[in-house]
């Protein structure tokens, strides 16, 4: 048996966070604005666009750019309580309504296309009913599979049964939304576009690539993000919760979300499951049922679940059509769906996902009391030395390289790279067998042969090995002559008089007349 997607309607709203934002502002849609989050555009308005902002641009960036630009702050809990107008209506003309992210909703494409007649009417009646009741702008895609209606949608397409791996081949390979070093990866075995990697053998994938390839591997061949064959979920996994007094208001919500959330994933962790598809289910005071779901990419952590929740009940306490009479009385969360544990493994330190977002929030806190740049991480790219290849970043801004790793950069250090990088170099010397300090000729070819190194005005030690010379000319274009140096790997022999000690490895470089010592191998 083939196995085929399922025919899948998505409807996106370009831009939704800062459509979100402009709206609670009052901001009017004409105007220029940007979303930022950690100091880096996230979404932007096409007016914007046309002044030359783009996502990822710095928010200086940007305001250069566009000086009159309105900048305004990521909230995605805005951003999921504004969206729940624009589910409701598409839930009003089709049942079965799947909340994938704040901006982009899905359904199933048969029971419309058969009830309407025919696919584009479907989509047309999509655009006209969420323009009517919730005064935005989207765009319908229909594909076979989520992932296909959703770049589909991008376009504004209907894309034909059967033809959806034909629309997937020539996209580029950043269409997956992979993790980066995925992306990169492909891109350096010369896999540019879905086509290319789709025709890939999935043996291939599989063992070269891991889980996360071939997910994308099936997604790039028009499937469904995962096999058909999922395991159903106990029917006794479903937490509820009586609310007593009724919630009516946007902060009791938040704290009633938490602990039926919890409840649910140690419910799933104790069984080897992980949630997919989150059901949220509420009663009112005055006896309404309100239910939605919330499909999902990844597993869901227990604050990934109450983040959900959370979004559903602002959405429903704050909706302007479709608010509750009541307050409400009682919440039920249902995994719709679930995959096998191995989905959501224990890290090393403990819950995957949890540890680390509890540092990315302590590191958050630090930086609010001491400043964005008091929190750095090192992101590797390209270079020549050591040094050139990491690249400090305040923590949450875009992890991008200094320098495009896959260039050719000749003349540059071979592995390993030294663990250990001095900020500022240590003066050295490197001397040959009678004393004299080892020049380097304009040709990168050493002077004499390396047989001791002093550092940092120490005794100097003898030379076990060496490699190299590296000669670098770096820039040697501009007016003051650029960089030019030679580097020189060496292992020491550092044995001290009682006998402690051992080799040590170094990285040295002679640049403008001078040795030192770059960095260390541990």
């Amino acid at each position: 048996m083939i196995e085929q997607a399922t025919r899948t309607v998505a409807v996106w709203c370009p831009d939704w966070p800062m459509v979100a934002a402009a709206a609670a502002e009052g901001v009017g849609a004409h105007h220029p604005v940007a979303v930022v989050a950690a100091n880096r555009v996230v979404a932007c308005s096409a007016t914007a666009r046309a002044h030359g902002v783009r996502r990822g641009l710095r928010r200086r960036e940007a305001q250069g750019h566009c000086p009159e630009l309105t900048v305004l702050a990521d909230d995605p809990d805005r951003d999921a309580r504004a969206f729940e107008p624009v589910t409701a209506a598409v839930e009003a003309l089709a049942p079965g309504v799947e909340v994938v992210r704040p901006g982009l909703v899905a359904v199933p494409a048969r029971g419309p296309a058969r009830y309407f007649g025919s696919e584009p009417v479907v989509a047309e009646r999509f655009v006209d009913l969420v323009a009517a009741e919730a005064g935005v702008e989207c765009q319908v895609g229909i594909a076979d599979g989520l992932f296909a209606a959703t770049l589909a949608a991008h376009r504004g397409l209907l894309v034909g049964g059967g033809s959806t791996v034909g629309f997937l081949a020539p996209l580029g390979i950043a269409e997956l939304h992979e993790p980066s070093e995925l992306i990169d990866l492909l891109h350096r075995l010369g896999l540019r576009t879905l086509g290319a990697f789709a025709a890939l053998p999935l043996d291939d994938v599989a063992s070269r690539f891991g889980p996360d390839g071939v997910r994308a591997h099936r997604l790039a061949r028009g499937l469904d993000e995962r096999p058909l064959a999922r395991r159903g979920p106990p029917a006794d996994l479903a937490v509820t919760r009586t609310l007593d007094p009724p919630v009516e208001r946007v902060d009791a919500a938040a704290f009633a979300s938490r602990e039926p959330a919890e409840r649910l994933h140690a419910a799933l962790a104790a069984r080897g499951l992980a949630c997919i598809r989150l059901g949220v289910s509420a009663r009112t005071e005055s006896g309404e049922e309100l239910h939605r779901v919330w499909r999902c990419a990844e597993p869901l952590s227990a604050s990934g679940i109450a983040d959900r929740v959370r979004w559903q009940l602002d959405g429903w306490l704050t909706s302007r059509t479709g608010r509750p009479s009541s307050g409400i009385t009682a919440l039920a969360l249902t995994p719709e769906e679930v995959v096998g544990g191995r989905a959501l493994q224990r890290g090393l330190w403990g819950e995957t996902g949890e540890d680390d977002e509890r540092a990315g929030r302590a590191l958050v806190r630090v930086q609010g009391m001491l400043g964005p740049e008091a929190v750095l991480t090192g992101v590797p790219g390209g270079g020549r030395g050591p040094a050139d290849r990491v690249r400090l970043v305040p923590w949450g801004d875009e992890r991008t390289p200094a320098r495009a790793a896959d260039a050719p950069w000749p003349g540059h250090l071979p592995a390993p790279s030294p663990s250990r990088v001095y900020a500022c170099p240590l003066p050295a010397e490197v001397l040959d067998d009678i004393g004299r300090v080892v020049g380097v000729s304009g040709r990168g070819v050493l002077g004499g042969v390396p047989h001791r190194v002093a550092v940092d005005g120490r005794p100097p030690r003898r030379v076990l090995s060496w490699a190299g010379a590296w000669p670098v000319d770096e820039r040697w274009w501009e007016p003051g002559g650029g960089l030019r140096c030679a580097r020189l790997q060496a292992v020491l022999d550092v044995e001290h008089g009682d006998g402690s000690g051992g080799p040590l490895a170094v990285l040295l470089a002679r640049t403008a007349g001078r040795w030192q010592v770059e960095g260390v191998y541990e």
